[in-house]
């Protein structure tokens, strides 16, 4: 029994003598779900279908117009963050009027219905921009000229030429698209020039 107990380790004299390991819990991280803001996030009155009833169009500014027209957003950014980063991408109204149909339906998800509303709205203010207020507009310079076809061709991608027709005054009668040409080229006779006054009888061109 004395060889037994002999062969046993000798034990520490308290329990603070043993070093004992300690356990390491598992832990597993848990990553929080992004959240995206929704127009929802914004007070009412501050929302642009609130603040066009409030204010009416013209207090607005121009990427809440817009968010009215988009609607909604996409799963990325609420309606006015979307209108924003399309303004900023194309360097404004006039760059979206220009932008490809295709090219703005693969932007930030918008898709074929949100980019043919967008591409509606900005052609219904194009054409609006050109209606003639005054039916007798008159033309007594080349700024004048300018003035009358600006809204009308800033956005073209090609050259075209245009054969404006005069009263005796000066005043418009008829703004007529006579060719249209390549990027950087357009060519026509002089007899396809003088052709529509002399078919309509006008005086000055």
């Amino acid at each position: 029994m004395s060889n037994i107990l002999a062969d046993l380790p000798e034990l520490p004299e308290n329990d603070t003598d043993i070093d004992l390991p300690i356990p390491t819990p598992s832990l597993t991280l848990v990553q929080p779900e992004e959240y995206h803001a929704t127009v929802h996030d914004i007070p009412v009155d501050d929302r642009p279908r609130e603040r066009l009833q409030k204010l009416g169009p013209d207090g607005l500014n121009v990427p809440e117009l817009l968010a009215i027209v988009l609607r909604t957003g996409t799963t990325r950014e609420n309606v006015i963050e979307l209108a924003t980063k399309l303004l900023a991408k194309y360097s404004g109204l006039s760059g979206l009027v220009s932008a490809d149909f295709h090219e703005l339906c693969n932007e930030y998800g918008l898709g074929m219905a949100k980019t043919a509303q967008l591409k509606a709205a900005l052609e219904l203010g194009k054409r609006l921009s050109m209606l003639k207020i005054d039916k007798r507009y008159q033309i007594k310079s080349a700024d004048d000229a300018a003035r009358l076809l600006r809204m009308e061709m800033m956005y073209l991608d090609h050259e075209e030429m245009h054969i404006v027709l005069l009263d005796t005054k000066n005043q418009v009668m008829e703004n007529i698209k006579r060719y249209k040409g390549t990027v950087n080229t357009s060519v026509l006779r002089i007899s396809e020039i003088m052709r529509p006054a002399i078919v309509r009888n006008a005086p000055r061109m």
